[in-house]
């Protein structure tokens, strides 16, 4: 129950995102039951590769914490993290992520590799998988049925 309580707050950023003509990804990391950070994809209304839901909610949660660690935290997201946002997230070590639907593109969380729990790098990350995916999916596919529609 409390990870799809959160869960909805990340797909309130994704739902914002969607409104922006952004890919509808969204993500909150929480503290002790607040949210410390937020973020939601903005790549193209930045211009920056680098803006992903998980990179500004972790960094919004840092500037939060005071530290760049983020121990303690869950971090929330309503697609399964990317190479890049797995290793933001390894970095900033989060104990636990709890993502939504799967990301058979770039998934590093279980779907292509499983950078969060490679047993090899210092720290481990807890994977929940699947939570809300439907939601999150229906999200997704709305998105890219709308964007077909419009380049065409």
């Amino acid at each position: 129950m409390r990870d799809e309580f959160y869960m909805k707050e990340a797909l309130k950023e994704a739902k914002l995102a969607f409104y922006a003509y952004e890919t509808p990804i969204g993500c909150v990391i929480v503290k002790d039951g607040d949210i410390i950070g937020r973020g939601r994809n903005m790549r193209n209304t930045m211009g920056n590769a680098l803006y992903h839901a998980e990179i500004i909610a972790i960094d919004e949660a840092c500037k939060k914490n005071g530290d760049w660690r983020l121990e303690g935290c869950t971090l929330y997201v309503t697609l399964e993290p990317c190479p890049m946002c797995a290793g933001a997230i390894l970095q900033a070590r989060i104990p636990r992520v709890v993502f939504g639907a799967q990301n058979i593109k770039h998934g590093c969380a279980g779907s292509i590799v499983n950078l969060l729990e490679e047993p090899r790098f210092n720290h481990q990350v807890e994977v929940v998988g699947g939570v809300m995916q439907a939601e999150c999916s229906v999200l997704m596919t709305d998105f890219f049925k709308k964007f077909r529609k419009a380049s065409t």
